[in-house]
């Protein structure tokens, strides 16, 4: 997952935030998106260049959107709707701290309750809780 944070998006952002959630060479064969202005006409030919198939939503259809609109539930369920956001810079800190829980350390059903991000963990040792956003989430990890 990868999120970002600005009061005023345009064009040029939207395309930085693809580029910056696409690293090492890869990306996505689809990208659904809805009608806002910042996807225009540029957008889709520049995804096209890149060999990214450029879907544009259906008017009013969530549904058709669902893989994100859960994502979107998900951070506002785990995470932002049990706190006060202060302003932009706070709210930046406080998604980049839950993206890097959700994808290193939140166990997901679909992938086994596994992580995103797959990594080695210790299989002996005492078992410690570390806090995620001041304790609204607990990671529990074997003391190396």
């Amino acid at each position: 997952m990868h999120v970002n944070v600005t009061a005023n998006p345009t064009a040029a952002w939207v395309w930085r935030q693809l580029i910056a959630a696409t690293p090492w060479g890869t990306k996505p064969r689809h990208l659904l998106h809805d009608r806002d202005a910042v996807y225009g006409r540029d957008f889709g030919r520049r995804a096209e260049r890149l060999g990214i198939d450029a879907i544009i939503s259906p008017v009013r259809a969530p549904k058709a959107n669902a893989i994100a609109e859960r994502v979107i539930g998900t951070l506002r369920h785990e995470c932002t709707d049990h706190l006060i956001v202060l302003d932009e810079k706070h709210l930046r800190a406080v998604l980049t701290e839950f993206v890097h829980y959700y994808n290193g350390q939140r166990p997901h059903r679909t992938l086994g309750l596994q992580t995103p991000e797959p990594r080695r963990r210790p299989t002996a040792g005492p078992i410690r809780s570390r806090p995620v956003l001041n304790g609204l989430h607990h990671v529990y990890e074997r003391a190396a």
